[in-house]
């Protein structure tokens, strides 16, 4: 689809699958060429909702022993940030003197990832690391490297592959933009 329609706005292609898709790839061997030797299988910590397509796509090119869990955080109404960060479904496991590889759909002000990067300090994590769908130079204020990231974009406002406006529109396969 080129265009569709959401709550009260129209959104117009951006960026079609097969482009994604080959990131995702790409991404995934960068992942892989890492972390192909680790002792201690690491943990993908997915942060829902919106990285739920881009932690599906990204497993199907990981090539070796990982576990994977999920969090959700919440820091948007709308189509702008609240600023503040909330934990809605926490971690069960103990994921103390582990590897975590926090998957995330996408980085822009670098509130949530750096909220969380403290929390999985606090827990006793060894070592973090943050990989993300899309990444908002212009917009990220955090000082955590992003240490992985398929795409980078401007200050769009996205939805679509797991990304929403309000809830709507994350079963999309391609990514969308304010038309």
């Amino acid at each position: 689809m080129d265009r569709i329609k959401l709550h009260d706005k129209y959104f117009k292609l951006f960026i079609p699958n097969e482009k994604i898709e080959e990131a995702i790839r790409q991404t995934a061997g960068r992942i892989n060429s890492d972390y192909s030797g680790s002792v201690r299988p690491p943990v993908f910590l997915s942060v829902l909702n919106g990285s739920f397509m881009f932690t599906a796509s990204l497993m199907k090119y990981i090539s070796f022993p990982c576990e994977l869990s999920f969090v959700k955080l919440s820091s948007y109404c709308g189509t702008s940030s609240t600023g503040q960060v909330k934990q809605l479904i926490g971690i069960s496991d103990s994921l103390k003197d582990r590897q975590v590889i926090i998957v995330e759909d996408i980085v822009d002000s670098g509130k949530t990832i750096t909220d969380m990067h403290a929390m999985l300090l606090a827990q006793g994590v060894t070592d973090i690391r943050i990989c993300t769908l899309f990444l908002k130079p212009a917009a990220y204020k955090g000082n955590l490297k992003i240490d992985y990231h398929a795409m980078e974009i401007g200050n769009e406002f996205i939805v679509g592959f797991g990304l929403d406006y309000d809830q709507l529109g994350r079963q999309y396969p391609d990514i969308y933009i304010v038309d």
